[in-house]
């Protein structure tokens, strides 16, 4: 383990977070903001402490991170991603349990594009016979 800052980018949809883990007393500073004036809901809060809560060491690292883009739900997964990346930097061993929870895979669904011609992405103009 080391005793400096760790970096790693987190991504989801379009939201894009860079992330540095210090070790530290457990706070979490998101856009110099503290988590729970940036993240109004619970499950948002939650989603950033998973990586940390399946290692056994919520309080251990101090988070600081800026997150541009995508809403607030994407947000929070990108922060997840961006702080497995940066705990995997500095334990390559935890890998095993962060693969087998579904963190380490980025979840790069985003929204499909509007096709010409049509109301939406796939949805269709209504029919008239007459």
């Amino acid at each position: 383990m080391s005793d400096q800052k760790t970096y790693a980018t987190g991504r989801r949809k379009t939201a894009v977070a860079r992330v540095w883990i210090t070790p530290g007393t457990g706070s979490f500073t998101i856009n110099r903001r503290d988590d729970e004036n940036y993240f109004a809901r619970a499950t948002s809060r939650m989603v950033i402490r998973q990586p940390f809560e399946e290692l056994d060491m919520l309080g251990d690292f101090d988070v600081i991170c800026t997150v541009k883009g995508g809403g607030m739900s994407s947000q929070a997964g990108a922060i997840r991603h961006g702080i497995t990346r940066a705990l995997l930097k500095n334990d390559p061993e935890s890998r095993t349990k962060l693969k087998a929870a579904g963190y380490v895979t980025r979840d790069d669904r985003k929204k499909e594009r509007k096709k010409p011609g049509l109301k939406g992405a796939r949805a269709r103009f209504q029919f008239s016979k007459r």
